[in-house]
């Protein structure tokens, strides 16, 4: 009988770990500089499955300055939704080169999609608002590491 019961506290334990680790916020991601004119950003860079498909689910806060850069193999159509994500965001499409595509507010605990205007492999998540202060809009050119010429 203490046997069972000991085997059923483990799998409980580990169950637990593994239900934190799905509702966890990612804060150990590899980070990258990015410029948006006379603007720094210091994103996190989502580049797996995994990363990206957590993103910025279950963050409290962000700090004004950073983002969140969620990097494709190929560039496609990315569309983006808010389950489990605490924090209202603007998702930019970025094209290969840094050029901003499109630019789509959105709403925390939704579902609702936010779609690229065309193919993209990168998209840059900042707190709602941010693009808009920054006078950034479309078309602008983002500089970094990810934007340069190969």
């Amino acid at each position: 009988m203490k046997k069972i019961s000991l085997g059923l506290i483990g799998l409980a334990l580990i169950l637990g770990n593994l239900s934190y680790a799905q509702t966890a916020a990612q804060m150990d991601l590899q980070r990258v500089k990015l410029s948006a004119g006379m603007y720094l950003i210091d994103a996190q860079i989502a580049a797996t499955p995994t990363q990206r498909e957590v993103g910025l689910m279950f963050r409290k806060n962000m700090p004004a300055s950073e983002g969140m850069l969620f990097a494709f193999e190929q560039a496609s159509v990315q569309c983006f939704w808010m389950k489990n994500t605490e924090l209202a965001l603007t998702a930019a499409f970025v094209a290969d080169d840094g050029t901003i595509i499109n630019l789509a507010d959105m709403k925390p605990q939704t579902t609702e999609s936010h779609c690229s205007k065309q193919p993209v492999r990168y998209v840059l998540e900042m707190n709602k608002g941010w693009f808009d202060k920054k006078g950034l809009k479309a078309g602008f050119k983002l500089g970094g590491q990810p934007f340069e010429t190969r």
